[in-house]
């Protein structure tokens, strides 16, 4: 394992793109990676101004098969837990939250199996964009597992309660196809179209104002597990805020003078 299992970088319109690069082991997820790697990039992608969307995709075949079966589930198996304080002291899955946080918007450009604990991933993310060979299993009952990284909370809210029971304790693989029925993804399009389309709608995104788009991600998923009346008390705060921004001067301006504005997160 090395620094080599992700990728990121950032490009000049404030589009930054993680890529899971275990392409031989279809990008599962090491304990490195769980309490090093990921969150390192999750606060990276929060906290950099420069950042302004962020994509996630795999290398290779595979967007992520889950947890890395041989470092990871073997030791449960057998019993044998390393002595590692984190993974005994901190819930299972709890890395996810670093991901859930991020109030940018966040993309998953599933090109191919997401499963397990990949498949959690791409539910925290705001949009899915797949490609035609992508394939998504919540396969944790096939080892007599229950789903983790949120799986339980986030899949009902995007496809619906039986649907979500039905994945979940079958363990069935679904294809693109029955993933953009049910509401799974957005978009299926073919392979050598998913980079594309994943950065045209990131760099639509990136071009949008920070502040505003941070409080429409943050009212959405509030409004999850909030009543209208409290749903309506955040949004007069958030356009509160965002009524004082420069954004807001310059939305404005561009308005009336019929151009396009040019949104600094100010």
């Amino acid at each position: 394992m090395t620094e080599q299992d992700i990728l990121f970088e950032v490009d000049d319109k404030g589009v930054a793109m993680l890529t899971l690069n275990r392409p031989d082991k279809l990008n599962a997820i090491t304990s490195r990676m769980i309490w090093e790697q990921l969150p390192a990039v999750f606060n990276r992608a929060n906290s950099d101004d420069a950042i302004r969307a962020l994509i996630i995709t795999g290398a290779g075949r595979g967007f992520c098969s889950g947890a890395d079966v041989a470092e990871r589930l073997e030791t449960r198996v057998s019993g044998e837990l390393k002595n590692d304080r984190r993974e005994i002291e901190n819930e299972v899955g709890s890395w996810v939250m670093k991901l859930a946080e991020i109030t940018k918007p966040v993309i998953a450009a599933v090109n191919g199996i997401a499963a397990g604990i990949g498949f959690s991933l791409t539910l925290l993310c705001d949009f899915r964009i797949a490609s035609e060979e992508a394939r998504f299993g919540a396969v944790f009952t096939r080892r007599a597992l229950m789903p983790d990284g949120g799986m339980t909370f986030s899949l009902a809210r995007i496809v619906g309660f039986p649907r979500a029971l039905e994945l979940m304790m079958t363990g069935d693989i679904i294809d693109a196809k029955e993933a953009e029925r049910i509401g799974l993804v957005g978009k299926v399009v073919p392979k050598n179209m998913l980079a594309q389309e994943a950065r045209g709608l990131a760099e639509k995104l990136a071009g949008g104002p920070p502040i505003a788009l941070s409080f429409i991600k943050r009212a959405a998923y509030n409004g999850l597990t909030h009543n209208l009346k409290e749903q309506i008390q955040f949004e007069s705060w958030g356009q509160n805020v965002c009524s004082g921004t420069e954004d807001f001067k310059e939305g404005v301006a561009a308005f009336q003078e019929k151009r396009t504005p040019h949104f600094r997160g100010r």
